[in-house]
């Protein structure tokens, strides 16, 4: 078995869309990004990578490569998904945080897990979503941005 932990952060402005996990959530703001800045697909792709000892999401899609500007996050979760399946692993289950000071993510969570586990082909049951917020302290506690992280098991196939 392998452990991964991702984490992302994304600055809050307006303008941009907010999308979380593959979901497009109703807000004023969105992240922003050199891709869509879908934080939690992003620590998803992370854990992934880092499980298998695959580096990280900057190494495969850094933002100075003019191609990867707007790029849906989920094409980086499918590569590293398909990178993992090429080490003959597959994903056992996912933990996941959202941090976010004024949006309401709980009634999103459950779009959020059968966007993810359609992605990943998992079963819902082995994908988990909780949302925090950060109780009035640092940039997410302030509103001006939103975090997650990820825990991925992986085992050998």
């Amino acid at each position: 078995m392998r452990v991964g932990f991702g984490h992302d952060t994304h600055r809050l402005v307006t303008g941009r869309k907010l999308i979380l996990g593959g979901v497009q959530l109703p807000s004023r703001k969105g992240l922003l990004g050199h891709s869509d800045a879908d934080v939690l697909l992003h620590a998803v792709s992370d854990a992934l990578l880092g499980a298998a000892g695959l580096g990280d999401i900057g190494e495969l899609f850094p933002d100075t490569e003019p191609s990867n500007r707007d790029m849906n996050s989920r094409i980086i979760l499918e590569k590293a998904h398909a990178l993992i399946q090429g080490k003959s692993y597959r994903i056992i289950n996912l933990d996941c945080i959202i941090f976010a000071e004024d949006i309401r993510i709980s009634p999103f969570k459950e779009r959020i897990r059968e966007s993810l586990s359609r992605i990943l082909s998992l079963e819902k049951a082995d994908v988990n979503i909780k949302a925090k917020t950060g109780e009035g302290l640092d940039a997410v506690g302030r509103g001006e941005a939103v975090a997650a992280c990820c825990i991925a098991l992986l085992q050998p196939v």
